[in-house]
């Protein structure tokens, strides 16, 4: 097992402990470039995956011809704006004359914009960042990933199943990659009681692109996204 560093000061919640009040103001500057700035790329697909997908990759692939079809069908392409997977979608939506964003966060590593980017917001706090991810979606798209991606697939399932956002379509793309996890899912949380039967609903799994575009096109069409939740 990996020991804890001694020096933590370096990480972004322990800088917290100092002049915090002064730190709210760029909290709250974080929040108010995204809330003037993205609400005119809607309707909006927040596309998750690995930031580590190498180019000429089948994942590489898929991720781009994802992008590029949600452009063709009219919506906005949101990502985390860095490489892999992200670059990979936003290169979709670039190369299809559609909207592409990307929504990047300061790390030690995997940090650099893509250059395949209509607009590019650049975040210090991962929680804002997350908020802007999911503010503005009409869908969630969930690519082959590794932490972070699971992450963002649990945090959006919890906020539909508690109804702290509308139920938008998530689905995970790639059976492959997906399954083992989605039987865990359900011989485990499922089979113990942790979670309800519904809650098998919440996502969608598929390894069909234009399956995936039509869940989004028909749930778009079907109900009035023009707000955000």
């Amino acid at each position: 097992m990996s020991k804890l560093p001694n020096n933590r000061s370096g990480y972004v919640i322990n800088q917290l402990e100092k002049e915090e009040s002064w730190r709210l103001f760029r909290i709250i500057g974080e929040f108010v470039e995204g809330f003037d700035l993205l609400p005119k790329y809607l309707p909006a697909v927040t596309v998750y995956g690995s930031a580590r997908t190498q180019k000429d990759t089948p994942d590489y692939e898929l991720a781009r011809k994802l992008g590029k079809q949600l452009a063709e069908s009219g919506f906005s392409v949101i990502t985390g704006g860095g490489p892999g997977s992200m670059e990979a979608a936003n290169r979709g939506a670039y190369e299809a004359g559609g909207k592409s964003i990307g929504l990047n966060v300061n790390l030690p590593l995997e940090q650099k914009p893509n250059p395949y980017l209509s607009l590019h917001l650049n975040f210090r706090y991962f929680f804002v960042r997350k908020v802007m991810l999911v503010k503005y979606a009409t869908a969630f798209m969930l690519l082959p990933g590794g932490f972070g991606t699971l992450d963002e697939l649990f945090e959006t399932l919890t906020l539909v199943q508690t109804h702290k956002i509308a139920p938008f379509p998530v689905v995970m793309v790639g059976r492959d990659y997906w399954k083992g996890l989605v039987d865990w899912i359900e011989n485990h949380m499922l089979a113990d009681g942790l979670i309800s039967s519904e809650d098998m609903e919440l996502f969608h799994l598929t390894d069909d692109i234009e399956e995936a575009v039509e869940l989004v096109r028909s749930f778009h069409n079907g109900d009035d996204q023009s707000s955000p939740p």
